[in-house]
């Protein structure tokens, strides 16, 4: 992570920790249980499988619909960048579609397990040659989530992806089938 990322991460750390005693003081934030929503995160993650370990940012968007405070459906976008290692380079985003299964602890807390698709271009340059792949794959998460305001929730949650490629491109060199992404991020939600 670069300077300002880190800032900006620790940003919205610290207005959650900072807001959290304010609003369990408060007893409960009123809130619909139902609505639209908008969320915007920021985040890292690690690669790994054979040549594409590395690490790096990554920046997400989604909106969805809160049905009731149990579940949602939720599409997002994420841009993981460049990753890869020596002679292995690959370029990855994509778009998902999710389930989201949520238990409120408090009015104002709670955890969740999400579960979907995640459907993704992938360019990989190795070797001096280049591929894209288009795929789609599964994508599961689980995360905790703060009510901050009426309209405003903050949340941390960590996802997996696995990512296939044919591994009997590039001469057989690559020595897997595809990199697994685990990444972490932090960020807000806004539901109307």
């Amino acid at each position: 992570m670069n300077y300002k990322s880190r800032i900006a991460c620790a940003t919205v750390l610290s207005a959650s920790v900072f807001a959290a005693p304010t609003v369990l003081a408060q007893g409960s934030v009123d809130r619909e249980s139902s609505g639209p929503y908008i969320s915007g995160s920021y985040g890292g993650y690690k690669s790994h499988g054979g040549d594409f370990k590395d690490d790096n940012d990554l920046l997400g968007a989604a909106v969805g619909y809160q049905f009731n405070p149990f579940f949602a459906l939720e599409a997002g976008y994420i841009d993981f960048g460049n990753f890869g290692e020596d002679d292995v380079d690959g370029k990855l985003k994509g778009v998902n579609l999710v389930a989201v299964g949520r238990l409120p602890l408090t009015q104002s807390f709670g955890v969740y397990a999400k579960a979907g698709a995640f459907a993704s271009s992938l360019d990989v340059d190795a070797f001096g040659e280049s591929e894209t792949y288009d795929d789609v794959s599964p994508l599961v998460g689980v995360g905790v989530d703060f009510r901050v305001t009426e309209h405003l929730t903050a949340f941390a949650e960590y996802n997996r992806y696995d990512i296939d490629i044919d591994s009997n491109d590039f001469n057989g060199q690559l020595n897997n089938s595809g990199p697994e992404f685990d990444t972490g991020q932090v960020g807000v939600k806004f539901q109307f």
